[in-house]
């Protein structure tokens, strides 16, 4: 029996949001019943463009409810730009955490997700990315394709086949693909050629407190902030500590339940593309 957290047993027992829109905006269907697990989800939008109502069915397991569960309630009273940010692992955070063999619930509720923002904007797409139908069909137990390890390959940083098989079942049946899939992932990881991670990150830190503090507040100024500000939200730096950057949402930000996932899929991902890597920021 897995070993369930209390989070995950709540929204099991107590799922939220169980059924389906009536006349959605967007709606999408992944998954197989044969495989095991298969999910719909539903949503319509208010006249501001954000997620007003939105609703799931799914025939899985409990983990499967529990991240259906758990993402609806995180997706409501965003845009879609917003939505689509979204990620398993901003799933699994609410959850508070999954039994590693379950994890592909949560991507499963990811590609859902996609799925129905697609299906919004009249765009043909089949399991979450745009790409996965245009891929080659590695797993044929589980309908997995090539294009789909990549995908969660890169998006989670997996390195073997076992993670790959949490994520997304594909080797975890007959296991004939398996030398195939470890192929992928070679490939993928040979083409990702050692970066200067380390290297921009020590120059950077070279740089005297003061010259480090102009720069972080440049790019919240000039890069950052005026994003926030479109929503109403605005950001101010508070204070740096080694590779941690220490900020305050302010304005809609600040009381926004989705305030987490702009500082680190937002306010972080800027820093970290603009500066190095291993750059962390932190909420105070």
């Amino acid at each position: 029996m897995w070993d369930y957290n209390d989070k995950v047993m709540d929204h099991f027992l107590h799922p939220r949001n169980v059924g389906e829109v009536e006349n959605p905006d967007g709606v999408a269907q992944v998954g197989n019943m044969s495989c095991g697990d298969a999910l719909k989800l539903s949503f319509k939008l208010d006249k501001d463009g954000r997620i007003a109502e939105v609703k799931f069915q799914t025939f899985g397991c409990a983990s499967a409810i529990a991240s259906s569960s758990a993402l609806t309630e995180l997706v409501k009273g965003m845009t879609l730009e917003e939505a689509e940010k979204v990620t398993n692992k901003d799933i699994v955070a609410i959850l508070g955490d999954l039994p590693e063999a379950k994890l592909h619930c949560s991507v499963m509720g990811m590609e859902a997700l996609q799925a129905a923002i697609a299906n919004y904007r009249g765009e043909k797409t089949e399991e979450g990315h745009e790409d996965d139908h245009q891929g080659r069909i590695v797993c044929k137990c589980f309908n997995v394709t090539d294009t789909k390890i990549r995908n969660i390959a890169l998006d989670n940083d997996l390195h073997t086949v076992e993670e790959i098989t949490d994520y997304c079942k594909a080797g975890g049946a007959c296991g004939s693909c398996l030398g195939e899939i470890q192929d992928i992932l070679d490939g993928i990881w040979k083409e990702k050629k050692p970066e200067t991670h380390s290297s921009k990150r020590a120059e950077f830190m070279k740089m005297p407190l003061i010259q480090r503090v102009l720069k972080v507040q440049e790019l919240i100024d000039n890069e950052i902030k005026p994003m926030l500000e479109q929503d109403g939200g605005g950001i101010e730096l508070v204070d740096m500590k080694d590779n941690v950057v220490y900020v305050k949402l302010t304005g809609h930000c600040s009381s926004c339940p989705s305030a987490g996932i702009t500082l680190k899929r937002g306010v972080e991902a800027v820093l970290k593309d603009c500066l190095f890597p291993e750059i962390e920021v932190e909420s105070v």
